[in-house]
């Protein structure tokens, strides 16, 4: 019994890889603009404004169906997402400038932390912030809030 060796594929130097890519067709300069202006940019704010509408209309109705310390929760909860996520679009913006990828990379991964740890920080204080505190209706107002991000995303992608 013997091995036969496999064929390689064509390589390309200007890969890291090395593989060529034989689908791939680089833009022109027309066909990127064309690209950008049929794909426009979501805005980050209107995901935090959609957020805040999200985390109101939630607390109204918690408020109204389990009273006012549950919507009171629910209102922390929502501010528990909205507050680090805008503080993070607000550092992000600041360092827009920035013109090495790395830089910018290690830019979003501190201000990605930077929220994560002001969120974890919120929800800890929660008890001694909110009293009397409905753990129910704040983790509804944290998840509704949250997956904001996601339903922005689908509206984009159905323009």
């Amino acid at each position: 019994m013997t091995i036969a060796p496999q064929p390689s594929p064509p390589t390309d130097a200007e890969n890291p890889d090395g593989v060529f890519d034989a689908e791939f067709k680089p833009m022109t300069a027309e066909e990127a603009r064309q690209w950008r202006s049929a794909h426009p940019a979501v805005s980050p704010w209107w995901v935090i404004v959609w957020q805040v509408v999200a985390g109101v209309v939630l607390a109204v109705l918690v408020a109204l169906w389990a009273g006012k310390a549950a919507g009171v929760s629910a209102v922390y909860g929502s501010l528990a997402v909205v507050f680090p996520a805008a503080l993070m679009v607000r550092g992000l913006q600041r360092q827009r400038a920035v013109a090495h990828p790395g830089a910018a990379m290690l830019g979003f991964v501190i201000w990605e932390s930077v929220k994560v740890a002001l969120t974890v920080a919120l929800l800890l204080a929660a008890p001694k912030v909110v009293s009397p505190l409905n753990w129910l209706a704040l983790v509804a107002g944290f998840v509704v809030t949250m997956k904001v991000y996601w339903v922005a995303a689908w509206l984009h992608s159905r323009r």
